[in-house]
């Protein structure tokens, strides 16, 4: 059986991370960005977004380093998820641009997550079995991909709940604007028949004398 501070020392060799999840809503020809500090070179950056909610669902973004260099960038994207290697020192920008609509907000949620995987051995004690360790060991990194596999596809989900939910809210608007349009149109159209009518017959109307 492993002992208590050995598996303590394990779950000190899984990947030590800080992140910052955000929605923020992007005004038209808005540009927004975000920037996130990176304490040592080599430490891997992950990036998702996704647009809940505005216009055709997508915005223009990029990625730049300390010295200003682009990353990755991309034009007219719903969404993204993607892993950087940070290879200076510094505070790297996380922009969003909404230039190309010019009436419609968009809602973007987004995650900034900067991660170190220190690679140190775990002290063995006499006698500790090493298989035992490294079996572990593999189990904690296993259940690590795991928890991040279901946490992407818990934001996929989530992205098109949203989306779904804006397209039904815009389907809904338009049809009451419709049901509007129309209503006031037959009351238009009656009233301009009962006032044609009475033009009508008091211009054809004749009178007699007897």
């Amino acid at each position: 059986m492993v002992a208590i501070p050995t598996l303590l020392s394990l779950f000190g060799l899984a990947t030590t991370a800080y992140s910052t999840a955000l929605s923020t809503l992007l005004t038209p020809n808005e540009r927004l960005c975000f920037y996130a500090d990176v304490d040592k070179a080599g430490e891997k950056i992950g990036f998702y977004f996704a647009v809940q909610s505005g216009g055709s669902f997508d915005v223009d973004f990029e990625v730049k380093d300390p010295n200003d260099k682009v990353l990755v960038d991309g034009q007219r994207e719903r969404q993204g998820d993607y892993v950087l290697t940070a290879n200076a020192v510094g505070e790297y920008a996380f922009c969003f641009e909404n230039d190309m609509s010019t009436l419609t907000d968009k809602l973007v949620d987004f995650d900034i997550m900067i991660e170190s995987e220190p690679r140190r051995e775990a002290p063995a004690k006499p006698g500790q079995i090493s298989e035992q360790t490294s079996a572990l060991e593999e189990s904690i990194y296993r259940l690590n991909s795991l928890l991040m596999s279901i946490k992407r596809t818990q934001k996929y989900f989530h992205t098109r709940e949203n989306r779904g939910f804006s397209t039904v809210k815009s389907t809904q608007n338009r049809l009451f604007w419709y049901a509007v349009f129309e209503t006031l149109a037959v009351i238009a159209m009656a009233v301009l028949q009962v006032y044609v009518l009475q033009t009508f017959f008091t211009k054809t109307a004749r009178r007699y004398r007897v």
